[in-house]
């Protein structure tokens, strides 16, 4: 945990998306809330004011710079990427002030400016869903883990589509002031409630008590962020180095469940979000690492009562009543 004043830089230019941008600062005000100082300043590369992608203008506080450093360093995305390449004068205004700070995150498409400006060379990352192919194609020194919500690779983070910027703010609160404040501030912002439509927000990080043992904590780190692996009992306890019992019992101790519950848990909430963004079952099954639909299925119904194509059917239908 810290303490004394953070400083969160996010770096603003014309064409940035505004909830890249107004998400996650609303996550660190929320947390000033319940104890935390951060303070939020808008940076953009010369100190110029920039219009966002709605076309509302945004006054920058400074200029981006090494000097003074600022805590957390969060680049925001555009559409204009990967449409279009990083401007070289963009790429070249972050890579030192995200090498001075304590860490730097990208919400969404930012990840292209970490990645032109060589700030994810030999790292894992992430970005939007759609795009995850262009990153990985473009910058094939970056590991990309195209299903995370969010990635951790030392002091460096990256999230996926905009909101989860959110979940990425929401994790870094809680790497700073710990779960309780995470927690509070979730339910502040009413992350659990569903959208418009009534599709469900995902959020796996916030599944409850995060573990207190660091060791589960990096067994459900590792879940989370990639649901299709071998999170088998064995292969779990193996990247522990730990006997398949005592790894059983840790999860029962501070989770209340059982391993493969875990993951299972961890795929059905990828399964679901896939089924929201237009997946088809089988789709969704492969990408969130269920072996098989039939698989998939019966998590579904044991769940929700009702099959995979059913529920992406009911979500549906508000969608094209929506229309106009």
């Amino acid at each position: 945990m810290t303490a004394g004043t953070h400083r969160v830089g996010v770096l603003v230019y014309d064409g940035v998306t505004l909830l890249d941008v107004a998400g996650p600062a609303e996550v660190f005000k929320e947390a000033n809330r319940f104890g935390a100082d951060y303070r939020i300043v808008l940076l953009s590369p010369t100190g110029a004011d920039v219009t966002t992608n709605l076309g509302v203008r945004v006054a920058a506080d400074g200029a981006l710079s090494p000097a003074p450093a600022v805590d957390t360093l969060l680049v925001a995305g555009s559409d204009r990427f990967p449409r279009a390449q990083v401007p070289a004068d963009l790429a070249d205004a972050v890579r030192t002030p995200a090498t001075a700070a304590g860490r730097v995150a990208s919400i969404c498409t930012g990840a292209f400016i970490l990645a032109a400006a060589g700030l994810l060379d030999g790292k894992r990352a992430t970005t939007h869903w759609k795009v995850t192919h262009e990153l990985a194609a473009r910058y094939p020194t970056s590991r990309v883990e195209p299903d995370a919500i969010y990635v951790r690779d030392g002091t460096t983070y990256t999230s996926a589509g905009v909101t989860a910027g959110i979940d990425l703010a929401l994790a870094l609160v809680e790497e700073d002031h710990g779960p309780d404040v995470a927690r509070d501030v979730a339910r502040a912002l009413v992350v659990y409630m569903q959208r418009a439509g009534g599709q469900s927000q995902f959020s796996a990080p916030l599944q409850g008590p995060p573990p207190r043992s660091p060791a589960l904590r990096t067994i459900t780190d590792l879940v989370t962020a990639n649901p299709r692996g071998d999170h088998s009992l064995g292969e779990l306890a193996k990247h522990l180095n730990v006997s398949t019992r005592h790894l059983t019992r840790l999860f029962h101790d501070e989770l209340s469940t059982t391993p493969a519950r875990y993951v299972e848990n961890i795929r059905f909430d990828m399964a679901r979000a896939l089924l929201d963004q237009g997946h088809s079952a089988t789709q969704a099954a492969t990408l969130a690492g269920f072996p098989s639909y039939e698989s998939m299925r019966r998590v579904f119904a044991r769940k929700l009562s009702i099959s995979p194509a059913a529920y992406q059917r009911r979500f549906s239908t508000t969608r094209r009543t929506g229309a106009g």
